[in-house]
């Protein structure tokens, strides 16, 4: 997901995640959609660990979306295309995920995409990102490079 805006202002680590983060915990549900605690599912690819498919790179960053960990976003872009800043709208509260198809991105391959429509709300007013994301190994770890909207 590339959700960004133009505003100038550099959010602080401190201000990166809100209120709406603080809702999520270890315990929690995972917000990728997985049948998983948060912490055992995307917070621990948030805490440092590897994805092991694109896919899960795409929920893991789905997932810092809803928590609104901006570190974790930047830190899994490709370089060559990787914003300076990722200022995150504070009005948007990410809902759901749906992937809608995947090809390649596996452990075996060295790129892959996953289709997928995010639901979100945008100071209350329903909305969905619908988006195919490519995915490539940048020095042995998945990372998001580039997306085609789809609508």
């Amino acid at each position: 997901m590339s959700r960004r805006t133009s505003r100038p202002r550099r959010p602080s680590a401190a201000s990166a995640r809100t209120a709406s983060a603080a809702e999520i915990t270890a315990a929690s549900p995972c917000p990728c959609g997985l049948p998983a605690e948060y912490g055992a599912c995307c917070g621990r690819l948030h805490a440092g660990a590897a994805a092991p498919t694109c896919e899960a790179l795409m929920r893991s960053r789905y997932a810092a979306f809803a928590v609104r960990d901006a570190a974790y976003l930047l830190r899994t872009w490709h370089p060559g295309t990787r914003p300076a800043v990722l200022d995150l709208d504070p009005g948007v509260r990410w809902e759901r995920l749906e992937i809608l198809g995947t090809t390649e991105g596996s452990a075996f391959h060295t790129t892959g995409t996953v289709t997928f429509r995010a639901h979100f709300k945008d100071n209350g007013r329903a909305d969905s990102l619908h988006e195919k994301s490519r995915f490539v190994r940048h020095e042995g770890a998945w990372v998001y490079e580039s997306a085609v909207f789809a609508d």
